[in-house]
């Protein structure tokens, strides 16, 4: 089957509309039949890892998926996989221990000067190695604004916090005015000095992003915006052309690679995809060793693989292509650099 059964026969007014793409981002274990094959889907196994971990996958990034290739980076990183249902030594459903450092529901606060706000429940796409695939499947208790008001509320009333960072779900899921009124109300804050948004957006639904929602990023500067590219297949002309719409309002563009195993553990794909980002004028920012998440064991490689991967690199690539490859710990602990050059080995500037 081809990837472009996924877009051939739709008007193009479809294709290009960002809410008709997430409309359809949901698929149930009979659409994933006709997409893989009934044999491959049959089974309680299939059942519970449904439930456990729904699928979520939007038309526009299905298209780039090489379907019957069991070896396609992109498919692996969207597909379930029976895998997630194993225990593995060393595995959490939090391992971050981000709701033991929740000073009111949907707001974390790991460092004293920052906190990072839940600010939506959905994701265009389940990516399977996600640190909080916990929440997939959790029904949410009361209203998202109500949470949001009171998250506000504790952000006022605590002047260490100079930087919010809205992640989720994925922030810019919700619509405009929603996002409008939640940047603005976060700008009105005193103390609040800058403002982050976390998004496989421009990734993974590159039509969302829309001149509209530009001009609405752009009136809450100063904001950053961190997203994921984690294979160079992702680098395509609307995902270029969503990254460049951003930059050209004044806001920078990062991307947080996750080291996976079958992805991108291998220092071509992350030579190709870090010199494709600069190309487009994303930074590579950090490459993250992938968090030890409950059902992710599949696509952690060792941190002594990542090491040598990043040794080649930092010989071969200029400074601005070099992202700081780091693992984050429970809690408090924060962000460790796990790569540290071999002495001698510079980077070109």
């Amino acid at each position: 089957m081809e990837s472009a059964l996924f877009r051939e026969d739709v008007p193009v007014s479809d294709w290009s509309d960002w809410r008709w793409q997430l409309a359809r981002s949901a698929l149930q274990r009979d659409g994933l039949a006709r997409i893989l094959g009934r044999e491959t889907v049959a089974g309680p196994a299939w059942e519970r890892l449904l439930r456990l971990y729904p699928c979520r996958i939007p038309p526009y990034y299905m298209s780039l998926l090489r379907l019957g290739d069991a070896g396609d980076p992109l498919a692996r990183q969207a597909f379930p996989d029976p895998r997630e249902l194993e225990d593995r030594s060393g595995e959490d459903p939090d391992p971050l221990d981000e709701e033991k450092h929740m000073p009111v529901p949907g707001l974390i606060r790991r460092y004293g000067n920052r906190c990072l706000l839940l600010a939506a429940e959905r994701c265009a796409l389940h990516c399977r190695h996600c640190n909080r695939k916990r929440l997939w499947g959790r029904p949410a208790s009361g209203s998202r604004l109500s949470r949001l008001r009171r998250a506000l509320e504790w952000i006022a009333r605590t002047p260490a916090i100079r930087e919010v960072i809205l992640s989720g779900g994925d922030p810019l899921t919700s619509d405009d005015g929603e996002l409008d009124w939640l940047l603005g109300s976060l700008r009105a804050i005193p103390h609040v000095e800058v403002l982050r948004l976390g998004s496989r957006v421009p990734v993974v639904l590159p039509m969302r992003i829309t001149g509209d929602l530009c001009r609405i990023l752009q009136r809450h500067r100063p904001l950053w915006l961190n997203t994921q590219f984690n294979h160079p297949l992702e680098i395509t002309e609307e995902s270029a052309a969503a990254c460049d719409r951003i930059l050209t309002c004044g806001i920078p563009v990062s991307s947080q690679s996750v080291l996976l195993k079958g992805v991108n553990d291998r220092c071509e794909v992350l030579r190709d995809l870090f010199e494709g980002l600069q190309r487009i004028s994303v930074r590579p920012y950090y490459l993250f060793h992938c968090d030890a998440v409950k059902g992710t064991g599949h696509f952690r490689t060792s941190t002594a693989a990542g090491m040598e991967i990043m040794d080649r690199l930092w010989r071969d690539l200029s400074g601005l292509c070099l992202p700081r490859y780091v693992q984050d710990l429970p809690g408090e602990g924060g962000k460790v650099l796990l790569h540290r050059p071999t002495a001698g080995l510079r980077p070109e500037p």
